[in-house]
């Protein structure tokens, strides 16, 4: 659902057990203005449940400040690493619940999806991708640290699938 007269606040998600990016951004369906972002760094020396611990207590934080209405996160990659993928579905299961315990609409999208909704290409880097989300929410420099704007590229792809969706259900045929 797109709000038109206030913007519709998104907490955008990029999961990982050392560094979890999140960013909010506001959008009213034709503008998208930063709110926040940063990232929450459990310490490295903790063990997984105790690092897992701080992300979903960070992020229960960031949405009781905040009061997102939408909450958007990046799906696992397939990696040849399996347990640096296993590790990071973790990570996305305790953000998940934190949005899910406030009622949170949760939308998931692969890493490609969120490079071609912004940059327009799959394959896009991250540089690629953080100069973009620069450009779309008109900042002087770009998002830092890159899990921050990476984070920010998740919410502005959820931004334009939230855009996307009330055009289609707004929309009235004509034949």
């Amino acid at each position: 659902m797109m709000q038109k007269e206030s913007g519709v606040i998104i907490l955008g998600v990029d999961p990982g057990s050392n560094i979890t990016g999140y960013g909010l951004i506001e959008s009213n369906g034709e503008k998208n203005i930063l709110i926040e972002s940063g990232v929450i760094e459990p310490c490295t020396h903790d063990p997984l449940p105790e690092k897992l611990k701080e992300i979903f207590k960070g992020l229960v934080k960031i949405i009781r400040k905040s009061h997102p209405h939408q909450f958007a996160i990046e799906q696992a990659f397939y990696s040849k690493n399996a347990r640096s993928a296993l590790i990071m579905g973790h990570a996305r299961g305790v953000a998940i619940l934190a949005a899910a315990k406030s009622n949170i609409p949760i939308g998931e999208y692969s890493p490609k999806e969120v490079k071609c909704a912004i940059v327009g290409t799959g394959n896009a880097s991250k540089s690629q991708v953080q100069y973009m989300v620069k450009k779309l929410l008109n900042l002087k420099e770009s998002p830092q640290p890159v899990d921050a704007a990476d984070a920010l590229a998740v919410a502005l792809c959820h931004a334009q699938r939230l855009k996307h969706n009330y055009i289609m259900t707004t929309r009235v045929f004509t034949d």
